[in-house]
């Protein structure tokens, strides 16, 4: 009986350390851009506009294009009104980086706007979209744009499906310039451009110039009021939303991992060192 009871228990430790294990967080995208990773015109699309990343990193042997939560590898970067490439431009350049060694980053030039012009990395055709997802990046961007009159940039959003239509749901974050030309951080979500859901300002974390800065985002997708999203800066908290990160449980269609649009213009920035998680890492 005794070495039943002990088989018992050593079987229960186990099983839970099993449960344990499974909701830990998994790795699921990481990439600085190192080694063969090139952008080239996407090969699976008849479309100008549409260019893709492609190749090993070469520290971290994940492949680009980014395909997560079952999206399709037509992913990429998405040329919007870039008036043949001079509005806007990404290309990928060697950098010194947030750890004062070169390396190579992102980079992304907006000139001008001829209408929504814009050049997103766009994670598309997600088909688990009811995931949890946390997703981090080092990111620099310049001061000359940050001291615009009552301008924006947009940094990062999702939107699920419908939201063009009017019955989905976007979460979207920027950095706005105030009436004195000072910046300060934007968090909503909302079911149109228009009509945000809940909204927030954050004029106490102030926003870096010049300089690389760590961006994290996190969020729980809920219909309900278990939700949760967060975005966080230099590990300080711009906003932590607790409710539903949904609208009629529309599952997440697209992420626009990477962003440079707004009419803070001329606009740069640099992006490095992206990490993509199932879950929040321990």
């Amino acid at each position: 009986m005794k070495y039943l009871c002990i088989s018992f228990i050593l079987s229960f430790v186990l099983s839970c350390s099993q449960n344990d294990s499974d909701n830990t967080a998994k790795l699921l995208f990481k990439s600085g851009f190192e080694g063969a990773v090139e952008i080239i015109p996407n090969p699976n699309m008849d479309n100008i506009d549409f260019d893709v990343l492609t190749g090993t990193d070469s520290e971290t042997n994940f492949t680009w294009p980014i395909s997560i939560l079952g999206s399709s590898e037509n992913g990429g970067l998405h040329y919007i009104d870039d008036d043949n490439r001079q509005a806007v431009l990404s290309e990928i350049q060697t950098v010194i980086g947030h750890d004062g060694n070169p390396t190579k980053a992102l980079y992304s030039i907006e000139n001008y706007q001829t209408n929504h012009t814009q050049c997103p990395y766009e994670i598309v055709n997600i088909t688990n979209g009811k995931s949890d997802l946390y997703v981090k990046f080092w990111m620099k961007i310049d001061s000359q744009s940050l001291h615009q009159i009552d301008k924006w940039r947009a940094i990062f959003e999702y939107k699920t499906k419908d939201y063009a239509i009017g019955t989905g749901y976007r979460f979207i974050t920027y950095v706005y310039t105030d009436e004195n030309g000072n910046p300060y951080w934007y968090i909503q979500g909302d079911e149109n451009p228009e009509s945000a859901i809940w909204e927030y300002d954050n004029y106490d974390i102030p926003v870096p110039e010049n300089e690389w800065f760590l961006t994290e985002f996190y969020w729980k997708w809920s219909d309900t009021n278990n939700g949760r999203t967060f975005w966080k800066i230099n590990n300080q908290l711009i906003y932590d939303h607790h409710g539903a990160t949904t609208k009629n449980n529309k599952p997440i269609d697209f992420i626009i991992l990477t962003q440079i649009y707004g009419d803070a213009n001329p606009k740069h920035q640099w992006i490095d060192d992206i990490e993509i998680w199932n879950g929040l890492p321990e």
